[in-house]
């Protein structure tokens, strides 16, 4: 017996006699703990869903020696797991890699075993949108990313060539093969931008906001004593900014900077080395990540790809004080106006600079609670979402 069929032998499943309506969601990694962005999203989607009394069947695709989470199961009618195939050479196939290694007979068997509405997660899991006989089904695509623009970025921020090349050859495909999305019944935008793109290209698009952990904005007012960039520094893009930040910017400043972050490079590390006002906390948990945002003066968030919303962006706006952000970071998310904006390592530095005396104030927490909670209720969201699954 394979692997497979062992995490299949007993999946988590109840029988609800009040017939709630079902829906099959496809994750392409696992969501809990909901510990970056791609995370967040599903599981406060499917957390979400669930409080709207919609049943979820969710299927997940394990790798990186992630185990199945019985913390799914509470949110959930079912749960099944699949082993994300990634001994695949990533350069071979015309298909993208993140799609042929998420294909499982066992879940196609499982999605033809009823009628109820599919949500693919992000072009990675769509390997069986344009399966003939899924062809009747209502199939609903959440799109994180304009994925072939996504993986371009990553590829002009990646240091090691064999996985700058792997990033070029991934778009390319990406963008290939993206006209698959033509089989979705709608697709479900992560952001204005991302909506507009899919709109234009393929109509049948609808704007749903991030799914994220933060009910009310917690912010403290007053002031902090340090400036933080925080992010999952194993990722190309987010190193590529703890980088710049902490050569170019965090170097003008006279208050103490902390880069926060899981896997930070060797040259991150170099980077931060040559100041003696910058510290490198790496690995912290969530919690702690959350801790330091929260008791900061000013959370510095800087990107150099435009692609879907940065869900540390939307955790700064909830938790942290004072925001300075290049315009990457915000445009079209509708947030610009609850940061100041800088696109010079110079107008940035100056950015902090005017704010470390000023306090954070109870107007400035009422401006972003009337705001986030108009585009970012996760309730409100949910119904949305629900709307285009039915």
């Amino acid at each position: 017996m394979t692997q497979e069929n062992l995490l299949a032998e007993n999946p988590k499943s109840t029988v609800n006699a009040s017939h709630q309506k079902k829906v099959h969601v496809i994750a392409f990694d696992l969501p809990y703990p909901p510990d970056y962005g791609g995370a967040t999203d599903i599981y406060h989607k499917v957390r979400s869903l669930h409080e709207l009394g919609m049943e979820v069947i969710l299927h997940i695709f394990l790798y990186r020696g992630k185990k199945p989470a019985a913390e799914l199961e509470s949110i959930t009618s079912e749960t099944h797991y699949y082993f994300r195939k990634t001994w695949v050479n990533p350069f071979w196939g015309k298909q993208p890699y993140v799609v042929s290694t998420r294909k499982s007979k066992k879940l196609l068997e499982r999605l033809l075993q009823d009628n109820h509405p599919i949500l693919f997660e992000g072009l990675h899991t769509t390997a069986y949108l344009t399966h003939p006989q899924l062809a009747n089904r209502n199939k609903v695509v959440r799109a994180h990313n304009v994925e072939h623009h996504y993986y371009r970025a990553l590829g002009d921020a990646e240091l090691r060539t064999w996985k700058k090349q792997f990033f070029y050859l991934e778009a390319k495909r990406l963008e290939r093969y993206e006209k698959v999305l033509t089989h979705a019944n709608a697709i479900a935008a992560i952001s204005p931008m991302e909506t507009n793109y899919f709109q234009k290209t393929y109509g049948k698009t609808h704007y749903i906001p991030a799914f994220h952990s933060n009910g009310d904005v917690v912010s403290k007012t007053g002031k902090g004593e340090y400036v933080l960039y925080h992010g999952n520094l194993g990722i190309p893009e987010n190193d590529r900014a703890a980088r710049y930040l902490a050569e170019y910017v965090f170097p003008k400043l006279s208050i103490p900077c902390i880069i926060a972050g899981s896997k930070p490079s060797s040259a991150l590390q170099d980077a931060v080395n040559q100041s003696n006002n910058i510290l490198l906390e790496a690995n912290l948990s969530a919690e702690k990540i959350f801790q330091r945002v929260q008791d900061a003066h000013v959370n510095v968030l800087v990107t150099f790809q435009s692609t879907g919303i940065k869900l540390k962006l939307l955790n700064s706006l909830y938790r942290g004080r004072f925001i300075v952000a290049n315009t990457p970071m915000v445009d079209e998310t509708q947030l610009e106006s609850l940061c100041f904006i800088g696109d010079s390592p110079n107008f940035i530095a100056q950015q902090i600079d005017h704010l470390l005396n000023q306090d954070f104030t109870e107007k400035d927490i009422e401006a972003r609670k009337s705001l986030l909670s108009q585009t970012f209720n996760n309730h409100h969201n949910a119904q949305l979402l629900s709307d285009l699954l039915q």
